[in-house]
C-alpha cells in the first residue's frame, strides 16, 4: 500500500502522508496542508476528522466491535468490575491485587467533599437541572484545591485523578438529594465504589441501607459500558478544552455540559419519554409499531438502532439480562415499563427491525434500569456522566502527557466582503 495519499488543487499536485493505526484504519496528515496548498479541509462535524492518535478505546461500528486498551467490553462486563475497568483506562493495564488496593484507598482517602460544597449544592434551587449542578459543582471543586489546577508531573496528575474519582459520585448523588430535598450524606467508607454511589442517593438519614446485590450488579455493568467511546462529543469537548492546559476538574466539567445536550446523553431520557407519551395516548404498542414503520410519519423510536453501531450495539446485548433481572429482582409493575418490554420483543422479532438492524441499544436498556430503580429521568444523563468519567480521565491525562497542541479548527468564511464604515447618520 503507497503511504501517501494524492490530492490535485488548482492544477497543482500535492502527496500527503498516511498514518495507519493499530487497526488498521488508515488516516491522512493533512498538518501541512494549509502551509503548503493555502487549502484547508472541510468536515462539518468532524465526522471524518482525526483529532488524535489514541491507544485507548478501539470502536468499530460496521461489526459492532468495542474494546478498552484492547480488551472486549464482553469480557471486561462480565468479569472486572468498574473500579478495575477505570484503572484500565487511565493507565493502560489492568491493575493487579496491590495495585487495585492502593487505587481504591487512595480514593477513599479523598472522599471527603468539603463543608462548603455542601453550602454551594444547598444554594441551588431544587427545580435546578442536575446536570447544571453537576457542572457547576465539578468546576467548583478547583477552588477547593487549587493545587489541581497546573500540574507539571505524574503524581500531581494522579493526585488530581483519585481527588476527581472520590469526589464525583457524591456531588452526583447530592443533585438528587438536592432535588429531593434532603440531606447531603458523605461516602460510607465500608461499602464499594458502586454500593456506595447507591447509599448516597437512596439512604435515608438515620437509617441503615443495604445496596441490593442484582441492583449493584446491574449498575456495576452499565457504568463499565459507559466508560469510555472514543472521541465523542463529551470526550472531544475534554480534549479540546484540556489542551489549552485547563485543569482536569474545568475539563470534565465541559464535558458534563457536551453530555447534557439531548443529541449526546440524553438519548436514555428520551427513551423514558417517549414510553410517557406512548402510555399517555392509551398504551398502544402496535400504534407506534406502525407509525415507526411509516415514513411519512415524524415519528422515531428512540432507543432503537445506533449512529455509530451499523449492525448491533455490543453494549446492549449485554445490558438486556441485567435490565431483566432487576425488573424481576425488584418487581416493579409500571405501566411503561411494560411498554418497553412490548417494544422490545416486536424489535426482536419483527422482520422490518431485523432487516434494518433497529434492535434496542444501551440506551433503550439503561433507560429501563434507571427508572425500574426509581432514579428521575432528568438524572440519566448523570449516570451517564459518573460511568464515563474514567473515560474522560484517561482521555485528558493521555492527552497531557502527549503534550498534544492546542486545539485550533479552521473555518471557512462565507460573511460579507471588506465594507466601508458609514457613520450611524447615514446609515
Amino acid at each position: 500500500m503507497s503511504k501517501v495519499a494524492s490530492i490535485e488543487i488548482e492544477g497543482k499536485s500535492f502527496e500527503l502522508p498516511l498514518v495507519v493505526g493499530s487497526e488498521n484504519e488508515i488516516g491522512i496528515d493533512i498538518k501541512k496542508l494549509r502551509a503548503e496548498t493555502g487549502a484547508v479541509t472541510f468536515d462539518p462535524g468532524y465526522k471524518n476528522t482525526g483529532a488524535c492518535e489514541s491507544a485507548i478505546t478501539f470502536l468499530n461500528g460496521e461489526e459492532g466491535v468495542l474494546r478498552y486498551r484492547g480488551y472486549t467490553i464482553e469480557e471486561l462486563a462480565a468479569k472486572a468490575d468498574f473500579l478495575e475497568v477505570t484503572y484500565l483506562l487511565i493507565f493502560g493495564e489492568l491493575p493487579t491485587q496491590e495495585q487495585l488496593q492502593k487505587f481504591n484507598e487512595d480514593i477513599l482517602q479523598h472522599s471527603q467533599v468539603d463543608e462548603g460544597m455542601k453550602k454551594i449544592v444547598n444554594s441551588f434551587p431544587k427545580s435546578t437541572h442536575p446536570m447544571g449542578a453537576l457542572a457547576s459543582v465539578t468546576s467548583a471543586l478547583t477552588a477547593f484545591h487549587p493545587e489541581t489546577l497546573n500540574v507539571e508531573t505524574e503524581d500531581e496528575m494522579y493526585d488530581a485523578i483519585v481527588k476527581i474519582l472520590a469526589k464525583f459520585p457524591t456531588l452526583a448523588a447530592w443533585t438528587l438529594r438536592r432535588k429531593n430535598g434532603e440531606e447531603l450524606t458523605d461516602r460510607d467508607p465500608a461499602l464499594g465504589y458502586v454500593e456506595s454511589l447507591l447509599k448516597l442517593m437512596f439512604g435515608k438519614t438515620g437509617e441503615s441501607y443495604e445496596p441490593d446485590a442484582i441492583v449493584t450488579n446491574a449498575l456495576d455493568k452499565l457504568l463499565i459500558l459507559h466508560a469510555d467511546h472514543e472521541q465523542n462529543c463529551s470526550t472531544s469537548t475534554v480534549r479540546i478544552v484540556g489542551s489549552s492546559q485547563a485543569s482536569l476538574f474545568s475539563s470534565v466539567s465541559a464535558g458534563i455540559s457536551a453530555l447534557w445536550g439531548p443529541l449526546h446523553g440524553g438519548a436514555n431520557q428520551a427513551v423514558i419519554e417517549m414510553l410517557e407519551q406512548i402510555k399517555a395516548d392509551g398504551g398502544d404498542t402496535t400504534k407506534y409499531i406502525d407509525k415507526a414503520k411509516d415514513k411519512k410519519d415524524p415519528f422515531r423510536l428512540m432507543g432503537f438502532g445506533h449512529r455509530v453501531y451499523k449492525n448491533f450495539d455490543p453494549r446492549a446485548r449485554i445490558i438486556k439480562k441485567s435490565a431483566d433481572e432487576v425488573l424481576d429482582q425488584l418487581g416493579v409493575e409500571d405501566p411503561v415499563l411494560e411498554i418497553a418490554k412490548g417494544l422490545e420483543k416486536t424489535a426482536l422479532e419483527d422482520q422490518y427491525f431485523i432487516d434494518r438492524k433497529l434492535y434496542p441499544n444501551v440506551d433503550f436498556y439503561s433507560g429501563i434500569i434507571y427508572k425500574a430503580m426509581g432514579i428521575p429521568t432528568d438524572m440519566f444523563t448523570v449516570m451517564f456522566a459518573v460511568g464515563r468519567l474514567p473515560g474522560w480521565i484517561a482521555q485528558w491525562r493521555e492527552m497531557r502527557l502527549k503534550k498534544e497542541p492546542i486545539g485550533r479548527p479552521r473555518q471557512i468564511y462565507v460573511g460579507e466582503n471588506k465594507r466601508e464604515f458609514k457613520a450611524i447618520e447615514n446609515r
